[in-house]
């Protein structure tokens, strides 16, 4: 078990395992359902990866991207599941960003970079039943189209990489980040008419 699910499976159970007294008991409302704990694991395993890749973008730093996520899976540890399991990637992800962006305020390193792409420390494994040959020229597109999002401007990067890296909505999107949907909507336009323009241009 990883060491976010140790975590976040101790932070459940003491919520569980809490002495109370008589009086506690009549005016607290009752702990949360015992699936609650498996319903955190089964977030930690759905989502830790993701998020941890996310994080790193935004801190440059693997450390403490593992720590910002750990921190928001505590943080999950402690809301009501059914206030948030209708849009619990939405809830994570926006967690998540403020908190390492909050980490990155804190030891003065926001910049306009902040939002930036760094070399992905957890890079998906390759399809082994690929042709190598055409194994090569995927890379090779996905290099470039690494290479050309990296000159994107920071804002454009993050919308993009949340829209087709992670599958979110414009609205998801907006509540993540704070920008209203129309603006990130331009920001994908934007972004992905550039890419497409400098994808175009051949290699060498």
């Amino acid at each position: 078990m990883s060491r976010i699910g140790e975590q976040t499976r101790g932070a459940t159970q003491a919520s569980v395992d809490s002495p109370r007294d008589s009086t506690e008991r009549t005016a607290v409302p009752p702990s949360p359902p015992i699936d609650h704990a498996a319903w955190v694991r089964a977030a930690v395993a759905r989502y830790e990866r993701p998020l941890i890749v996310y994080a790193h973008r935004l801190t440059h730093d693997l450390d403490r991207a593992r720590d910002v996520v750990q921190e928001t899976f505590l943080k999950l540890c402690l809301q009501d599941r059914s206030q948030i399991d209708s849009h619990l990637a939405e809830w994570l992800f926006t967690v998540c960003r403020n908190q390492a962006l909050d980490v990155v305020r804190k030891e003065g390193r926001m910049n306009t970079n902040t939002l930036d792409n760094t070399p992905n420390p957890i890079a998906a494994p390759a399809d082994p039943l690929a042709n190598p040959a055409e194994l090569l020229e995927r890379r090779d597109q996905a290099q470039r189209a690494l290479d050309h999002l990296e000159t994107l401007p920071p804002a454009q990067r993050e919308v993009i990489r949340l829209k087709f890296q992670h599958g979110f909505s414009y609205k998801e999107i907006s509540r993540i980040t704070g920008y209203s949907i129309s603006y990130v909507g331009v920001l994908v336009h934007l972004g992905m008419k550039t890419l497409r323009a400098r994808m175009a241009v051949p290699s060498g």
